[in-house]
């Protein structure tokens, strides 16, 4: 779809984080911001999709099939999809009270700083990532940048994947991070899934990003591409300090006829420590192994952890995998926080092509600005000098 989006209008004074917070303290309706121009119509699925709630199990029911009655039985539901997918995918160790980041290399560009670092995103696992900090006074609002490498988001790689680097030029603090697969002759991740150990990584870096002074620990959000956008998915969802997470083109659902929405693979959540499987689309001679099998095979799906965020803002940003048909399952999300009384928490926009592209990207940014919203204009390195 083509957005009319103009990106020299000013950041949002109340962004959405904030006002969450507001409500959680106050136990207070807050009237929400206005949404962002040129995403308004983001917010909701075209009319051939609303309402529209496909085969999905409801998040709204209980596992016994026992309807959630009212906004106060959601905590039980909610954990008890969170205890389900954990179950299946291999608990998480327990998450770092304070990760470690050790400075490497340290060096200035454009309006921002940026500092080499190891993130400690696992007990003792050091593993090589990139800070960026715009140049100015904070506490700036924060993402995590997850993908291949740590350089192609921090504009060091393949163009319009550079996520950090643009948002540090808007005045966030960006941690991109690279694969970070878990350690397998180590008990607590001998059997856990990979999607699942790179979550609980990005969790950490959340907790590590937040003892920063530079930082505003309630406004962090995450965002990634393609394996990034798997792995943002997850992180956002399983990780509820996550204020906001957006999402391009993973795969948001399992479908097993789009070879690019593989989470059947052992890489992803298809690891099983007795057999090896062939990479490739599942087949009769090429069956669903692992926690896939067992998750897939048992009726769930991704929808389930989408329900998850509310009321926590979230945008997918969909290309070839994640089209606008892909709203019948956000149906379900947006279902969820209307029950619980909220409305303007799920968006979904859309191009052609897998890759970002400089709309897509623009329209990621400005959902992130909604959400978290700069606190400050980055300053020039020549008004440092001044």
């Amino acid at each position: 779809t083509n957005h009319d989006i103009n990106p020299s209008r000013k950041p949002m004074r109340h962004p959405l984080a904030l006002l969450m917070v507001c409500v959680v303290q106050s136990g207070a309706a807050e009237t929400p911001p206005r949404l962002p121009a040129g995403l308004q119509s983001s917010f909701a699925p075209p009319a051939k999709f609303a309402g529209q709630l496909g085969n999905y199990a409801s998040p709204l029911k209980f596992h016994d099939g026992r309807p959630v009655a009212s906004a106060a039985e959601w905590p039980a539901r909610r954990a008890e999809i969170l205890e389900y997918w954990h179950e299946q995918m291999g608990p998480w160790p327990p998450l770092l009270e304070k990760p470690r980041i050790e400075y490497v290399k340290t060096e200035r560009r454009e309006n921002f700083t940026q500092h080499r670092v190891r993130v400690e995103m696992a007990s003792g696992l050091m593993h090589p990532a990139i800070l960026l900090v715009p140049h100015g006074d904070g506490p700036f609002p924060a993402v995590v940048v997850p993908y291949y490498d740590a350089e192609t988001g921090a504009g060091l790689g393949k163009e319009l994947r550079d996520f950090g680097h643009q948002l540090t030029k808007r005045g966030f603090v960006a941690l991109s991070i690279g694969a970070c697969p878990p350690r397998r002759d180590r008990k607590a991740e001998a059997t856990i899934q990979r999607l699942s150990f790179e979550a609980y990584g990005a969790a950490n870096c959340h907790t590590a990003l937040a003892s920063l002074k530079t930082v505003d620990a309630r406004r962090i959000g995450i965002i990634g591409h393609s394996y990034g956008g798997k792995w943002a998915m997850f992180a956002s969802c399983l990780h509820e300090k996550f204020a906001c997470g957006v999402w391009s083109d993973g795969g948001i659902v399992f479908d097993e006829s789009r070879g690019n929405v593989n989470y059947w693979e052992p890489w992803y959540l298809g690891f099983d420590p007795s057999t090896e499987r062939k990479r490739g689309l599942v087949t009769p001679d090429n069956p669903r192994t692992g926690a896939y099998r067992t998750i897939f095979e048992g009726g769930h799906d991704l929808h389930e952890l989408h329900a998850l965020m509310a009321p926590r803002p979230f945008l997918v940003s969909g290309g070839a995998e994640d089209f606008p048909a892909r709203w019948v399952a956000l149906n379900h999300a947006i279902a969820v926080n209307r029950f619980l009384g909220y409305k303007d928490r799920v968006a979904m926009t859309n191009r052609q092509e897998h890759p970002p592209n400089q709309e897509s990207n623009e329209q990621a940014f400005r959902f992130l600005e909604f959400a978290l919203g700069p606190v400050a204009t980055p300053r020039s390195a020549a008004d440092l000098e001044e």
